[in-house]
């Protein structure tokens, strides 16, 4: 792909030749808790996360206090000097992980393109190796960025002009006819439906078979003619089921096509579907 418009973006190649760099630390985050396959095989040097564990709260669903996260992350030997290099298990929980860790205030933090499969894919070097690290001490982290609304924000400007809502799960959650994405036990919210108002575009559309994002050109080609350039005045928020395939469409649009008016619900249909007097429409 092009030359992304900010560095928050890695490709296989500059982390194969920057993995001994003692400043960077990697991390492949988890929709499942077992790091069994981790275990087995992983990048050299890099650590694993579970992300409901690290990325939200203890207790409540939301996201961790800046001085919790920072916590945690000195945990694995970061600090605010350390360059986190993010992959997902699947692609979307390292845009989630990119996420939570800028709002609460890392700024030094950077996806891994194609993740580990396009690693795999490129038959680069893989470790059963557990990685060793020195424990760091960190209070907070400053410089806290504001990418989420809430659900009374999305219900107070649903008959808004100036904002659009993108919903980027597949045809059939949006469609109403499941909550999750096929196959598998069907669960996740009370309610299937959308929010009303919500306009469809499928997440998958922007990633590559290896898990990399489209060129830019081909990304621009799906979410423009929905979206509106990137001088568009409208107001984007993007949902999904649990948030995380909405930060892969917000990552795309505001760190490689230069998109300045994103933001994700980051209750989603989990938490809209299933509240008492809030609207739906199939």
């Amino acid at each position: 792909m092009e030359s992304p418009i900010f560095s928050e973006i890695v490709s296989t190649e500059w982390l194969d030749e920057n993995l001994n760099d003692p400043s960077i630390k990697v991390v492949q985050v988890s929709f499942t808790n077992d790091d069994l396959e981790f275990k087995k095989e992983h990048i050299q040097g890099s650590v694993w996360w579970y992300w409901k564990s690290v990325l939200w709260h203890e207790t409540d669903r939301s996201f961790p206090s800046p001085e919790d996260l920072a916590i945690r992350l000195g945990t694995f030997g970061i600090d605010s000097e350390t360059t986190v290099v993010l992959y997902g298990d699947p692609v979307q929980f390292g845009t989630y992980a990119y996420w939570v860790l800028r709002m609460c205030g890392h700024q030094k933090v950077c996806v891994l393109d194609g993740g580990l499969k396009k690693w795999k894919a490129e038959g680069r070097d893989l470790t059963d190796i557990q990685s060793t690290f020195e424990q760091k001490r960190n209070s907070s982290f400053d410089e806290l960025s504001s990418f989420s609304v809430g659900r009374e924000n999305v219900l107070q400007n649903l008959r808004s002009s100036v904002r659009l809502l993108l919903d980027v799960r597949s045809f059939e959650e949006y469609n109403g006819e499941r909550v999750m994405p096929p196959p598998g036990f069907d669960h996740g919210a009370e309610r299937t439906g959308r929010i009303p108002g919500a306009t469809h575009l499928f997440y998958g559309q922007l990633i590559n078979e290896d898990g990399t994002f489209k060129e830019n050109n081909e990304l621009r080609s799906v979410i423009e003619p929905i979206c509106g350039s990137t001088d568009s005045d409208k107001e984007i928020v993007v949902y999904c089921r649990l948030s995380h395939r909405a930060t892969l469409v917000w990552f795309a649009m505001v760190f490689i096509l230069g998109y300045s008016n994103v933001q994700v619900y980051d209750g989603s249909w989990t938490e809209w579907g299933s509240i008492v007097g809030f609207p739906i429409e199939k």
